[in-house]
């Protein structure tokens, strides 16, 4: 008999401590958002700093070596490192190329740098060039060769 007073007498969770809960719980669901949030952006952020573009392409020949001068510019304000330069006749058709100086060339932020590959271009065709950059990112262009 005593023991069905008590199950009569017992009362749900206070008010006050819902409310605490409430409040943990939505407390909690901010910091996971923030951490999430702040991680994202951390990343847009460093991949951001890096941007890559073409300056300047020279064809030209030197003591009878036919050379291509790539110049890569770094618009962004992290630093990275040229790591791969692929040369070929089309997009699918490049091969990887030895660089002076050799690689990897450094690319600090708001910069260019110069790899000059040797390459036996012919006259008025077009070549296709991938700079592939320490931090994964990838410069894709074709240039054409002076007639």
């Amino acid at each position: 008999m005593q023991s069905r007073k008590m199950l009569k007498s017992r009362k749900a969770i206070s008010p006050i401590l819902a409310t605490l809960l409430l409040i943990v719980i939505a407390v909690a669901a901010i910091v996971v958002t923030y951490a999430w949030i702040m991680t994202y952006m951390g990343n847009a952020e460093q991949q951001a700093g890096i941007m890559l573009y073409k300056s300047n392409v020279n064809f030209h020949e030197q003591d009878g070596t036919k050379k291509i001068a790539i110049d890569v510019g770094n618009s962004g304000k992290s630093n990275t490192q040229l790591i791969r330069v692929y040369v070929g006749t089309s997009t699918t058709n490049m091969q990887n190329q030895t660089t002076t100086p050799s690689l990897p060339i450094m690319l600090s932020g708001e910069s260019t740098a110069t790899a000059t590959v040797n390459y036996n271009w012919t006259e008025g065709a077009t070549y296709h060039f991938r700079i592939i950059a320490a931090s994964g990112q990838s410069l894709d262009f074709p240039e054409q060769a002076p007639a």
